[in-house]
């Protein structure tokens, strides 16, 4: 790999030389390297791009590594990647793409991961995105995420997009058997005229299943973000959806928490809230010596923590 190729590792997966565990790099449309284990098994699917990852019931802290790179300019993709996490496992997954785009044409990677999580097993799932080139073409990055969780089952999803995107929209879709419990962690920060989409579907289908999730996102120049959740309560369950934004500049953010409740005992919180940086934070950020740009810098990255 050039430095490119190596840098958009590090910034999406914090990848410095080959990774302990199972791995699969793909860097522009193709596989450039791969390591299965005892308990984790990678597979090329030969009906549409993308691999099966196979981990083994009761697999217990281990990990694997899926990240994306793309350095050609006009190069769009799609990948469709599935997860069989056997009961009983405790596992993390990272995943994330990066583009580097230097030239005219766009270029994308629409990733669609589905995952199938067994009895009893944990999960945790980390995805970044990330972008960067002076190129006139755009940066695209579409991720769609499906989640069917069994009977007490946990998954913690932690996604971040913070530089260089120009333009995505990110779908996830959950159903949760009885017990389960899934966790979103979205971090995102726009600046241009970038644009960013999310959208959560969770359907809360068994007994004492239970989601929480929580969007932290700013919004600088003349960028465009819209956050959507939808959470169904169809057993007792309980469900919370949380969007928190920073506004700047002359930047637009539209947040729409939807929650339904289908049974006598669901259980079920939204809240929103936009607004710009308190004047009274920058004041006293600026008193300690930082001008209004730097204390602008720290409130975003300590709001995004």
């Amino acid at each position: 790999m050039d430095e490119i190729q190596k840098n958009l590792l590090r910034e999406v997966a914090d990848l410095h030389e080959v990774p302990e565990g199972a791995y699969n790099i793909r860097s522009d449309g193709e596989s450039v390297g791969r390591k299965t284990t005892e308990n984790i098994d990678i597979v090329t699917k030969t009906d549409k791009p993308g691999i099966d990852i196979i981990i083994k019931p009761g697999t217990k802290k281990e990990s694997v590594h899926i990240p994306v790179i793309l350095a050609k300019a006009g190069l769009k993709e799609v990948v469709y990647n599935d997860f069989h996490i056997g009961d009983d496992c405790d596992v993390t997954i990272i995943a994330g793409c990066g583009i580097h785009n230097c030239g005219e044409q766009d270029s994308e990677h629409d990733g669609i991961h589905t995952f199938f999580v067994g009895k009893n097993a944990t999960v945790r799932y980390v995805e970044k995105h990330y972008g960067e080139g002076d190129g006139k073409g755009q940066r695209i990055l579409n991720p769609q995420t499906i989640v069917n969780m069994d009977e007490n089952s946990y998954m913690e999803m932690e996604t971040t997009q913070i530089k260089g995107v120009d333009s995505t929209v990110r779908e996830t879709k959950a159903t949760l058997e009885a017990g389960a419990t899934l966790v979103v962690k979205e971090k995102i920060m726009t600046h241009g005229k970038q644009h960013a989409e999310t959208k959560f579907y969770v359907d809360l289908n068994g007994e004492d299943s239970s989601t929480n999730v929580i969007s932290r996102s700013v919004a600088k120049n003349e960028s465009t973000q819209t956050f959507y959740s939808q959470i169904n309560g169809n057993n007792k369950c309980a469900g919370h959806t949380e969007c928190d934004a920073i506004i700047m500049d002359q930047a637009k953010v539209k947040a729409i928490p939807e929650i339904t409740a289908n049974h006598l005992e669901a259980s079920l919180i939204h809240e929103a809230a936009i607004g710009k940086i308190a004047g009274e934070q920058l004041i006293k950020l600026m008193t300690l010596g930082l001008t209004e740009a730097e204390a602008e810098e720290q409130i975003v990255n300590g709001f995004l923590k």
